[in-house]
């Protein structure tokens, strides 16, 4: 590497379940970033991704095709990913070498939608942690589908796959629901949406589920999945709408927050001038960065941001917000 680049660098783990809007998110956020003047590497870790919408930094369909790996191996489609991110986590100094020519770029990585690589599997979390120790502070980025919230025993099923997920990934992690734009689409919910984003009281979707006959006899089984998501009390969501600027905006407050990122004055302008130009009128930047402080987990930190903590976070946009 140059002497002259940044020895720090950070970027967001994009994962999630297939067809949650992985893909769209990185070409989106890459998008608002490059607007803001950052300059953006997108770096897909998804053998299985094809016909990529955005540029391509870094592919790992050069050093292991999901294809290939199925002919050879004779495995299915979920054994050949497992195959590939192992073969991944084997060849590290691959990607290593691709990624220091790119210090000074705020990376995105694009990972694969195989849930159990985020909730069990070493491979992955393997990877983060490797690249955390080349000084690369990453957030991992959980996306969920937010037609799930039209369901409350789907809904409980995403309580568990997001916590066990945080645990297991290790990373200052934000949680989206994405697709906000579509959820009418999906039926009437059954409370508020602030509800499912800061996973209120739990005990109304026991009451909701105890209205199906099915579910009906599983009731004790919910009660011990719900007592264990509130015991952790770690779960909360960010609604996302990718082809809203300022919806895009939060998400990358609470990223930026999780991971430590500074913003440049410059940034601050070119922000500014985006969304007065989206929205017709002068922005506030100050008056939107106080809000969602309470969506982002971070594994360090018991306690909520103080209001003075909120306003100098939204007012001076330099100040610092490690995790550690």
């Amino acid at each position: 590497m140059a002497g002259a680049a940044p020895t720090t660098a950070f970027g967001q783990a994009v994962i999630g379940p297939p067809g949650s809007g992985k893909t769209t998110y990185c070409l989106g956020m890459s998008e608002f970033l490059r607007a803001l003047g950052r300059r953006v590497a997108v770096v897909n870790l998804d053998p299985a991704n094809e016909g990529l919408p955005y540029e391509c930094a870094v592919d790992v369909g050069e050093l292991v095709g999901l294809g290939d790996v199925m002919d050879a191996l004779q495995l299915g489609p979920n054994g050949g990913l497992l195959y590939c991110m192992e073969y991944l986590e084997a060849n590290l100094d691959w990607l290593r070498a691709k990624l220091d020519p790119l210090r000074g770029h705020y990376f995105l990585f694009d990972c694969p939608g195989q849930v159990e690589l985020c909730t069990h599997h070493g491979a992955l979390r393997s990877i983060f942690s490797q690249m955390t120790q080349w000084d690369l502070r990453l957030t991992a980025v959980h996306l969920v589908d937010s037609h799930y919230c039209t369901d409350p025993a789907k809904f409980i099923s995403v309580l568990c796959t997001s916590l066990a997920t945080m645990l297991h990934v290790e990373l200052p992690h934000v949680n989206l629901l994405s697709k906000m734009d579509l959820i009418e689409h999906y039926g009437k919910l059954a409370f508020n949406l602030d509800y499912y984003t800061e996973v209120l009281d739990l005990s109304y979707l026991l009451d909701h589920l105890a209205s199906d006959p099915f579910f009906r006899h599983y009731r004790q089984l919910n009660e011990k999945l719900v007592q264990l998501i509130e015991d952790y009390s770690l779960v909360s969501f960010i609604p996302l709408n990718i082809q809203d600027k300022e919806s895009i905006q939060q998400v990358l407050q609470a990223v930026d927050k999780a991971n430590g990122y500074c913003f440049g004055v410059q940034e601050q302008r070119s922000l500014e001038a985006m969304m007065s130009a989206a929205m017709g009128a002068d922005f506030h930047f100050s008056s939107i960065f106080r809000l969602s402080m309470v969506n982002v987990y971070n594994f360090s930190m018991t306690e909520q941001p103080t209001i003075l903590e909120s306003n100098c976070l939204g007012s001076v946009l330099t100040s610092y917000c490690g995790f550690g």
